[in-house]
């Protein structure tokens, strides 16, 4: 079989696993979403970035000292099944901005197998109908304990927990507040933070 160097190369209505997504040399950056290749977006807006530093910064800083790690895009999470779960009945893959696991057992060599404990995505415009539909329904399906969207037009964050398996709001903040995080209870962000220098 020839070795994928680029996505034409890929049959894009065909379903795929993560054993074959593990045998792709591509230049883009993709997400498999239950076996369909996803194109990522093209490189993130400076505004995009601005937050992913800011936000990550505070989560580096509240995780010193635990065993819990968090990590930033691009960084694979396999999201899995109820059944066996070797890498060729993996099907979906996905590259959160930011996620935190507090589990070190779920980091291999390859990323993050299984659902972290929280994920944030901040939105572009190519991205935000799937960020707040999709992949919110996929992390609520596969039991991301806590997911924020952050809004970075719009200065908003919005916060979600899993609670009888599904998504109940737990803020929105849109102005000067903190922010609690409930995967990190020591651990709140200034709305003000999110978005310095944005």
């Amino acid at each position: 079989m020839p070795v994928v160097t680029d996505i034409s190369q890929l049959d894009l209505t065909k379903t795929y696993t993560y054993a074959d997504y593990l045998t792709w040399r591509l230049d883009e950056v993709v997400e498999l979403i239950k076996g369909k290749v996803r194109l990522m977006s093209p490189a993130p807006l400076s505004s995009h970035q601005t937050i992913s530093f800011n936000l990550g910064g505070a989560i580096h800083a509240a995780l010193r000292g635990q065993d819990c790690r968090g990590f930033a895009a691009p960084f694979d999470v396999r999201l899995t099944t109820a059944g066996p779960n070797g890498d060729d009945q993996i099907t979906t893959v996905v590259q959160p901005d930011l996620c935190v696991v507090r589990d070190p057992a779920n980091i291999d060599r390859q990323g993050c197998l299984g659902a972290p404990d929280w994920i944030i995505e901040i939105l572009s415009p190519k991205t935000a109908a799937y960020d707040t539909r999709e992949k919110f329904n996929l992390y609520e399906e596969a039991g991301v304990t806590e997911y924020w969207i952050v809004f970075p037009g719009e200065q908003t964050v919005a916060t979600y927990v899993l609670e009888d398996g599904r998504y109940a709001s737990s803020g929105s903040y849109f102005e000067p507040s903190p922010i609690s995080c409930h995967t990190l209870p020591e651990l709140v962000v200034e709305w003000a933070e999110v978005f310095a220098g944005v």
